[in-house]
């Protein structure tokens, strides 16, 4: 009962006329950043965290409009990921596996709409989980050693070999090829330059979004002058623009699933949307395996997914900021600063020495994320019709966003070409039928894994055994080997069964 007092006093804080404002203001800023190439919920909160500070808002007022900005912009990438083949974070990856081919065939209003009722489930659902259960679910993060980080990066991309259903193999090449791009760089533990063929500009590792953005803006570019030089580019048919309720069935239970488990993985500090959408995909994948799914080529619950995944991480990552003070994402270590500068310490005494921020931050998300939901179903006719633009038109546009979008990082030239050389790599890898994803998800989860190993190998002395150190090691190493296991085994059992039907069948027949 005392929770919902709480949470009363803060919707009493975040509907207050001004901080509904700025949760309305974050929220539309947000979209429209997420859904630009290469800028992200991350850079978002960045570039508004000074002007926050500097208009003088209140530490609460602050953080909901920092807020709304982080989660509207979780929304927003899903459209140019959809719309375009072009994510506009790494946790929208995986929402081009599906959305851009149902887009491709005209269904673009669809996917669109699908989606942001995905991602308000996601959002609404993970927030009650949050409220109810954020206190037990920190100190569930602070088991989580070294150990268990390498066994949850192995346990995704075990998940990943899911992605591009009869092509397994291409996929494990895909993530080797991102896990040696993240290995360019200075070696964190030795200090010894790797890889990085004496160009200093390596000297700091490959640049995440330069890789995002050239093996997909770029390789996108790339693929519709080939259609251009032979005379097939036509104008994709818009379609509906809503979702039906049969849609809405199909896809409730797998929006439930990603809900939960975009959230416990949104909660463990340092993980994100990248892979909670990714494990999430991977996990619905398994359980549509012999009912004639289309995982890869349009399927609805390959977009409905990770959208809800990535939607509940956000608030996942929300929980060990607040209770422990360790930042969840990328985008919540902003936060944590945020909060920080306004001489605001936050941890456990957090919510009883001043419940007034926490509470109103969690009920803003409520206000914000019905908000987005209101505000994007109606515009999904605008944003689609993005394909009615002839192609002549629409490449120019996704070349300059991306060149702005790119040498606005560093204001470094040298990226830009790097940038098109990848996407030349990326064009390459499309023609060669492999999925790009695996890529990017690789150098996403590459560094985390090898961070994490060293660290663990380091405690231990070198020894492996540390990886199997407890409870939570071994459940994580058994949902792997099931991972790994059960596509096969799935395929025998429907094999027996069928062999069994035939010979039913005959014995029959001889009667």
């Amino acid at each position: 009962m005392e929770i919902f007092n709480h949470l009363a006093t803060g919707f009493s804080v975040a509907l207050a006329p001004m901080n509904l404002v700025l949760v309305l203001v974050g929220c539309f800023i947000g979209t429209l950043i997420g859904s630009l190439p290469g800028i992200g919920p991350i850079n978002g909160v960045a570039i508004l965290l000074p002007l926050a500070y500097a208009m003088g808002f209140p530490p609460e007022s602050a953080l909901i409009l920092l807020a709304g900005v982080y989660y509207g912009a979780e929304y927003g990438g899903r459209i140019s990921s959809i719309l375009l083949n072009v994510p506009g974070d790494a946790g929208a990856i995986m929402t081009t596996l599906d959305g851009y081919p149902m887009s491709k065939r005209g269904e673009g209003g669809r996917a669109l709409a699908l989606s942001a009722v995905s991602s308000f489930a996601g959002s609404i659902g993970a927030l009650l989980l949050m409220v109810v259960s954020a206190p037990l679910l920190s100190q569930l993060a602070i088991q989580f050693g070294p150990s268990e980080y390498v066994l949850l990066m192995v346990f995704a991309f075990t998940c990943l070999a899911t992605m591009v259903g009869s092509r397994p193999v291409k996929t494990l090449v895909g993530v080797l090829i991102g896990l040696l791009l993240a290995t360019v760089g200075v070696d964190s533990g030795t200090g010894v330059l790797r890889f990085t063929m004496g160009i200093p500009n390596f000297f700091d590792g490959v640049d995440f979004l330069v890789v995002v953005i050239g093996m997909f803006a770029i390789s996108e570019v790339l693929a519709l002058l080939e259609q251009w030089a032979r005379n097939d580019l036509s104008i994709t048919p818009v379609g509906r623009s809503f979702v039906s309720f049969a849609d809405l069935m199909k896809v409730k239970w797998v929006v439930l699933r990603s809900t939960v488990i975009g959230f416990l993985i949104g909660v463990l500090p340092g993980t994100g949307a990248s892979i909670a959408s990714a494990v999430a995909y991977g996990t619905e994948k398994r359980f549509a395996e012999g009912d004639d799914s289309q995982f890869g080529k349009g399927d609805i619950r390959g977009l409905a997914a990770p959208e809800a995944a990535n939607n509940a991480s956000a608030a996942g990552s929300m929980v060990p900021m607040l209770t422990l003070g360790i930042p969840g994402s990328g985008t919540t270590a902003i936060l944590l600063g945020a909060l920080l500068m306004f001489n605001i310490t936050p941890g456990p005494l957090l919510f009883e020495q001043q419940p007034q921020i926490a509470w109103s931050l969690i009920a803003s998300m409520f206000v914000g994320n019905l908000a987005l939901l209101v505000m994007n179903l109606p515009l999904i006719g605008l944003f689609v019709r993005l394909l009615s633009i002839r192609q002549a038109y629409l490449v120019p546009v996704i070349v300059m966003l991306t060149f702005v979008g790119i040498y606005s990082i560093h204001g470094d030239s040298f990226d830009l070409y790097f940038m098109v050389l990848l996407g030349i790599f990326g064009f390459l890898l499309r023609k060669l039928h492999f999925s790009l994803a695996p890529v990017i998800l690789g150098l996403v989860l590459g560094e985390v894994l090898e961070d994490n190993l060293r660290r663990a190998l380091s405690i231990s002395g070198g020894d492996w055994s540390i990886l199997l150190n407890g409870p939570m090691t071994y459940s994580l190493t058994v949902a792997t080997l099931v991972a790994l296991l059960a596509p096969g085994l799935w395929r025998l059992w429907k094999k027996a069964g069928k062999a069994g039907a035939i010979a039913d069948r005959r014995m029959l027949e001889e009667e």
